[in-house]
């Protein structure tokens, strides 16, 4: 009677033998199920898009021997056409990619600093394969940027606007392919010395400056501070007009490890249109790292704004000790950024010449001081 019992409970619970079409249901039921649940283990959120992607999303068509880099995050939520690393840049054999899926395929995670949650929920949730690069982007100043615990190990390349950088990517001045040099009109300067100003902050170090200086020179003011909004067109008009130009950043620094080589498009702008750029932010040091050292003038050569003004009343005198600040034009070219596609292309082609282990430790005290 027991037995019988037993064969009765397990036939009871017996699978009935299934037809092909309920077969195929199943399958497909099972498979749904289980793209769900790997889905989101494998992502902290929705994949957001990111434009156009160099490769479909889906990775079997990547080239076998490609490096693909996975962009985890919108750098500022800046919706751009990415475009071919081969095409714009010459660098061969990368995939760039914004689909979260391809997490376990990918070379490298491009994670971008100033995106990621204080919590860290929203960045990978499954472990880090072992020959897989994440690569930390910054290049907002120490000052502008949150500490973010948790960090320190967590990366294994750092890419940043600091030279001791991993992958430094910033603009710069690169060789000319032609030796001629670039004249500086100087009919074309109907202004001294002008300055673009935004974000005003009277605690700010260069507002201060400003107004001993205003004293000594006339400082033509633009931006919204001034009530004098430019366009890109009006901006470029402006700068050419302009002698010399305040390259003040809004962040200077304060120890060895704070605002190190920051420096932002406010010195290089100038450069580019053949003015000659005031600059106050890091120390000479670190500009001349990147720009030649007759190429600009750095208020800490000069004790008192007073003897800067008088500085460039002479220089307004006398054109030949002026345009000695562009003989670099002869030889270099200042060269835009552009943002993020370049820096994801140079991300992608370090990992690809780098594929061995590599770690960062200490990203707090390296960045933050």
């Amino acid at each position: 009677m027991k037995m019988q019992d037993e064969d009765c409970r397990t036939e009871r619970f017996r699978s009935p033998v299934k037809t092909p079409l309920q077969w195929i249901i199943l399958i497909a039921v099972l498979a749904a199920i289980l793209y769900v649940f790997t889905w989101d283990e494998a992502t902290a959120s929705p994949p957001k898009p990111f434009g156009q992607i160099v490769h479909p999303n889906n990775t079997s068509n990547v080239k076998e021997k490609d490096t693909v880099l996975l962009i985890w995050f919108i750098p500022f939520g800046r919706k751009t056409q990415l475009k071919s690393c081969a095409t714009e840049f010459r660098i061969e054999g990368c995939c760039l990619t914004d689909d979260r899926n391809a997490y376990l395929d990918a070379d490298g995670v491009l994670l971008h600093h100033r995106d990621i949650a204080r919590d860290m929920s929203n960045l990978p949730r499954l472990p880090r394969p072992v020959f897989q690069k994440w690569i930390w982007m910054l290049f907002e100043s120490p000052h502008n940027s949150q500490k973010i615990p948790g960090l320190d190990d967590l990366f294994n390349v750092t890419m940043s606007y600091r030279a001791d950088a991993d992958i430094l990517v910033r603009e710069q001045l690169n060789p000319k392919s032609q030796g001629s040099e670039d004249l500086v009109p100087l009919e074309a300067k109907s202004k001294m010395v002008c300055w673009v100003v935004s974000n005003w902050n009277e605690n700010y170090a260069r507002v201060k400056y400003y107004r001993e200086l205003k004293n000594h020179i006339e400082v033509e003011l633009f931006g919204s501070h001034a009530g004098r909004r430019l366009s890109s067109e009006e901006y470029i008009a402006m700068m050419k007009s302009c002698k010399f130009y305040l390259s003040f950043e809004n962040t200077l620094q304060c120890s060895d490890h704070v605002a190190v080589d920051y420096m932002t498009e406010k010195v290089y702008n100038p450069l580019r249109f053949g003015v000659v750029p005031v600059v106050l932010g890091p120390p000479r040091s670190s500009y001349e790292k990147f720009i030649p050292k007759d190429a600009f003038i750095h208020v800490d050569d000069f004790n008192t704004p007073k003897e800067l003004a008088n500085y460039l009343h002479m220089l307004n005198k006398d054109d030949e000790k002026y345009l000695q600040f562009f003989g670099w034009r002869k030889h270099f070219i200042v060269t835009k950024v552009d943002f993020p596609l370049e820096h994801a292309c140079r991300a992608c082609q370090y990992i690809r010449q780098r594929k061995g282990f590599q770690v960062f430790k200490n990203l707090s005290k390296w960045y933050w001081g």
